[in-house]
């Protein structure tokens, strides 16, 4: 019999609600287990991917007070995968906006891939807010970790068949900056070739993500936001210089932390977690062997619920 926790039960939200965060964007967000507990904020991945009714189930519904929010023109919120006045600052600000409309002084943080860099973002900023840190599959967001997965000679050493696909409908003479020529293609005028473009993005992600590959994708939605969202990000940089999180990681080296990686992460490489933890004083690194990316692998929400277990100390 396996020793590996599972998920908690599923369960619906308290509420629902939304917060025009801008002229132009409105977040989602809701509530969902103890209404005087103590309170996490989910901050999901892509950039681009939203929440989904199982990112509730890796707390304990009795203890805590589950905040989920849609990042601007992710999932719920809307206007649907705007880029306009999208950036690293505005979704820090929006969380801030979304605290205080809340009414909450200091709130657990736990993220996912890019969840991880935007919560130690966050964190860098506003120390003061953040109990602790439950962080799953780091993406620090330098130059290297973005080249790894959509240039030539990263990822693609791994996922030849996968890469084939990926590059197909790149030109040629385009073919030296895909980011910027996938960037080119989400904000030029051809629907169709949008449409496309945003399945090929989001059919690679998925088949790198877990140990044993996914399915295609076939959520024109979700696609779209996030292979739209990731371009913007990644060919501006993530909208931080080179190596903010490493440089500023003494601001936060006290918070407690918790990391949780697999070992086979090919999405975002074991080292980005190998470093933050070598740069934080307060952390522990919780390598599962036999795992990839996703948050749904069974090891992967073993230790993350164990995390959530163990931060209700905090509280206390």
């Amino acid at each position: 019999m396996s020793n590996l926790r599972g998920l908690f039960p599923p369960i619906e939200p308290n509420y629902t609600s939304t917060l025009k965060v801008s002229d132009i964007h409105t977040l989602y967000y809701e509530e969902s287990g103890n209404p005087d507990g103590k309170p996490v904020i989910f901050l999901h991945g892509g950039p681009g991917c939203g929440t989904a009714p199982s990112c509730r189930q890796f707390f304990d519904p009795e203890f805590y007070r589950i905040i989920l929010v849609d990042q601007r023109g992710a999932g719920k919120s809307t206007p649907h995968a705007e880029i306009k006045d999208n950036n690293t600052d505005l979704l820090i600000a929006d969380l801030e906006k979304l605290r205080e409309e809340l009414k909450i002084d200091k709130w657990l943080v736990f993220g996912g891939s890019w969840g991880t860099t935007l919560a130690l973002t966050y964190a860098i900023k506003h120390p003061d807010r953040v109990v602790g840190l439950i962080l799953r599959a780091i993406f620090l967001g330098r130059k290297t970790d973005m080249d790894w997965l959509f240039e030539e000679g990263g990822v693609s050493n791994i996922y030849p068949e996968y890469w084939e696909k990926f590059i197909e409908i790149i030109p040629e003479e385009k073919k030296d900056n895909l980011t910027k020529a996938y960037y080119e293609i989400f904000t030029g005028d051809d629907q169709g070739l949008i449409k496309e473009a945003a399945k090929r993005w989001a059919d690679f992600e998925s088949s790198i993500i877990t140990l044993y590959p996914a399915t295609e994708m076939n959520d024109d939605h979700y696609n779209l936001s996030v292979a739209k969202f990731e371009s913007h990000y990644f060919y501006h940089n993530m909208f931080f210089p080179e190596n903010y999180i490493l440089d500023n990681a003494y601001k936060i080296k006290d918070i407690p932390t918790i990391i949780v990686h697999g070992r086979y992460d090919m999405d975002c490489r074991f080292i980005q977690a190998y470093l933050l933890n070598k740069a934080l004083d307060n952390s522990d690194l919780r390598v599962v062997l036999d795992a990839g990316h996703a948050s749904s692998e069974p090891g992967i929400v073993d230790q993350l619920v164990k995390a959530t277990d163990e931060f209700k100390k905090l509280f206390k």
